[in-house]
């Protein structure tokens, strides 16, 4: 028999070569747990003015002035801190008689080693015998849009008074989720004017014209209604004359300076877009222009009328317009000194632009079908790309034909244009004036190339 000694070195020996850590097992993903609550939750008859909240786990509380929401709202914020599981809330205000009390913490409290958020955490108490249980949910959408600003805040106001939003901090206010919806809970039921509004300084009332709201064009009663939908807008906004430049120009005629007039186009490389202009964009607006010396030729050189050469408003464009045959070669010819911009810069040679323009092949067509519509709401059809309007077609038939359109993924968009003039148009709180809204369809357009693309919508199912 070997000594046991030697089988404790051979052991030893063994076990010291690899050293391998234990694993820390699976990560956690539970949020912290309320465990105690001093009051306890949903107290009643509440008299003290200090809250505090036990939970399982070592947490942090994360920013609590801006992420905490108090219902109703006090003249002054409480102060909230956390500390290893611990949060406490010390009270500032006089309570009011037979009240209900709620604070929504938001996304504010995460455990410490994996930054769990406890969601949709609240805590409710009562200076009364009971408890308000009544509720309001919504939605609000950018009216011009059909999309949402979650930034954006819910208010209910008990004055009934217009300027009230203006004035006046709201009896309470939610914040809006990621989606654009609201709730509101543990209301006391009454009449209440219901806004959205974009609180950019925190006063959370209305009053710069510059910022969204939404309204409701009739009181609320909660306790009896339940839910709704509000369209934001921007009320239009005067338009201020453009300051003056104090910029001085730049000096001329300096040895080799670069007085060359540069210009840049829209062409796609080297090949023009068929639904579109061509246009010639200089750095500085132009201040002479002879057109006798542009002239406009096919591969042959041979001269092409029926187009139309313009400058736009800001006089750093040229906008050539012709009706674009398919897959053909067009020749652009800018003569010497045909143009000279505000600082002096000329043409200083001849040159030829050359340019093919696409085949239809490289674009898709749309067959587009429309059911339920209604004349009166006067729909307008909106395909639109990076915020920008590709499609505008009125909803007047069922069908509808597009030969040629741009491939690309489109957002789609409904835009009810109740006065019938094919634009949207704003709202205005205090004329008591809704905006027109646009409604977006979740699901895309993509257009493929010599492709014969459907679309079908149904106007039932998005107003």
């Amino acid at each position: 028999m070997k000594p046991i000694y030697f089988i404790l070195i051979a052991v030893a020996i063994s076990s010291c070569g690899q050293q391998v850590p234990p694993t820390g097992g699976l990560r956690d993903s539970i949020p912290p747990k309320l465990v105690a609550a001093l009051p306890e939750y949903g107290a009643k008859n509440f008299k003290g003015n200090k809250i505090t909240l036990v939970f399982d786990e070592y947490i942090t509380l994360e920013n609590p002035y801006e992420k905490l929401t108090y219902s109703p709202i006090p003249k002054s914020n409480p102060n909230a801190e956390g500390k290893l599981k611990t949060i406490t809330i010390k009270l500032k205000d006089t309570l009011e008689e037979n009240t209900t009390y709620r604070i929504d913490f938001g996304e504010a409290i995460k455990d410490i080693n994996e930054n769990n958020i406890l969601k949709d955490f609240s805590y409710s108490f009562s200076t009364g015998p009971y408890l308000d249980s009544a509720f309001f949910t919504g939605k609000v959408i950018i009216a011009a849009t059909g999309k949402v600003d979650s930034t954006m805040i819910a208010v209910l106001h008990r004055n009934q008074d217009d300027s009230a939003v203006a004035k006046e901090k709201p009896r309470y206010y939610t914040r809006l989720k990621g989606d654009g919806s609201f709730i509101f809970s543990n209301l006391q039921p009454g009449r209440y004017n219901l806004f959205a509004i974009k609180d950019a300084d925190g006063g959370k009332k209305y009053d710069q014209s510059s910022e969204l709201i939404a309204f409701m064009n009739s009181p609320i009663n909660i306790g009896t209604d339940t839910s709704t939908v509000l369209y934001a807008f921007e009320e239009e906004q005067e338009a201020k004359p453009a300051p003056k430049s104090t910029a001085k120009p730049a000096a001329t005629n300096k040895k080799g300076e670069d007085k060359r007039l540069k210009l840049s186009n829209n062409l796609e490389g080297g090949r023009q877009d068929l639904l579109s202009t061509l246009i010639l964009t200089t750095e500085y607006p132009l201040k002479k222009l002879d057109s006798s010396k542009i002239r406009f030729t096919d591969k042959d050189f041979k001269a092409i009328t029926g187009f139309t050469l313009n400058k736009d408003s800001t006089g750093k464009q040229l906008i050539i317009q012709h009706s674009w045959t398919e897959n053909t070669t067009y020749n652009l010819i800018l003569e010497k000194d045909f143009a000279m911009d505000t600082m002096d810069n000329k043409f200083m040679k001849t040159d030829t632009i050359g340019f093919t323009s696409k085949k239809e092949s490289d674009y898709g067509s749309i067959d587009i079908k429309i059911a339920n519509i209604d004349s009166n709401l006067h729909p307008i059809l909106l395909l639109m790309k990076d915020s920008k309007i590709f499609l505008q077609q009125q909803a007047k038939q069922e069908k509808y034909k597009i030969k040629l359109f741009n491939p690309g993924e489109y957002q789609i968009s409904i835009l009810f244009d109740i006065n019938n003039n094919s634009k949207w148009d704003t709202g205005n709180y205090w004329k008591k004036l809704q905006p027109e809204k646009v409604v977006a369809r979740k699901q895309t357009l993509q257009i493929r190339a010599n492709w014969d693309n459907e679309l079908r919508i149904d106007l039932k199912d998005i107003q």
